[in-house]
């Protein structure tokens, strides 16, 4: 929604005359996005994450007073973290095996949550999700020493390739900071030697070009050289859901073959 709007302002040369603050979640807003908003219209986000099973937001994120302080791209950056958790929601990142990881900043694992109103059960469910009275979010995440968290991937998302696993939300938002790039998506593919490896999917501002060696380029700054794209696809638009998601599952369908 908010990528499509701020395309038709632009498209429009309009501005925002009573829009001083807005609310996200849903999916990571990517930190290009959360810059023009700030440096462009002046416009506050605010940056929260929660799921139907959490009941209502349960972290969100705002910058604080010595935040204030930080030059701007750095207070982007915390901007486009998901925050700390609310009054009476508790939060933690564990690995595979189920046990806490270190609160880092970098260690990532899945995202538990409990609270009062976490939910118990589903309607009709054999059993509890529920595991040690933590509810799995499916969510892949970091925790800092300050507590505040970021979503890094979703666990159907998430890259695994080499023993390694490559955000797919980072992978995009750092391709739609390129200027001529409108909404970016990644999946993984199959690799015979590396397991998987990314394949991502650019859909181009209206007027504008782009081609796979700028984009990888471009990328080269902004991510590990192992994270950078196997392949690039260039398409005019996205599959998108009811609720503005990229449709992940229908890129899969159709590219979800082996890299050779």
């Amino acid at each position: 929604i908010w990528q499509g709007l701020l395309a038709y302002v632009g498209q429009n040369q309009l501005r925002f005359s009573t829009v001083r603050r807005t609310g996200v979640g849903g999916s990571a807003m990517p930190q290009a996005l959360i810059a023009r908003f700030a440096d462009e219209y002046q416009v506050e986000v605010r940056h929260g994450w929660g799921m139907t099973e959490t009941t209502a937001v349960a972290t969100m994120g705002t910058l604080t007073p010595r935040d204030l302080a930080l030059p701007r791209e750095q207070q982007h950056a915390i901007v486009a973290r998901q925050g700390k958790s609310v009054f009476g929601v508790d939060i933690k990142v564990v690995d595979e095996a189920g046990a806490t990881v270190p609160r880092d900043g970098s260690t990532q694992g899945e995202l538990m949550v409990r609270g009062p109103w976490i939910v118990r059960d589903y309607f009709k469910g054999e059993r509890s999700p529920l595991q040690g009275g933590w509810f799995p979010t499916g969510d892949i995440a970091t925790i800092d020493a300050q507590g505040t968290m970021q979503i890094r991937d979703r666990t159907k998302d998430v890259i695994k390739s080499g023993g390694e696993w490559i955000s797919s939300i980072d992978l995009e938002s750092a391709a739609v900071a390129h200027p001529a790039v409108a909404m970016a998506a990644v999946i993984g593919v199959k690799h015979p030697k590396w397991d998987e490896r990314p394949l991502m999917f650019i859909a181009p501002k209206p007027g504008q070009t782009v081609d796979k060696e700028e984009l990888l380029a471009f990328l080269a700054d902004r991510v590990a050289k192992w994270w950078l794209p196997d392949d690039v696809v260039f398409v005019d638009s996205l599959p998108v859901g009811g609720t503005g998601k990229v449709q992940k599952e229908e890129l899969r369908k159709t590219h979800g073959g082996v890299f050779r």
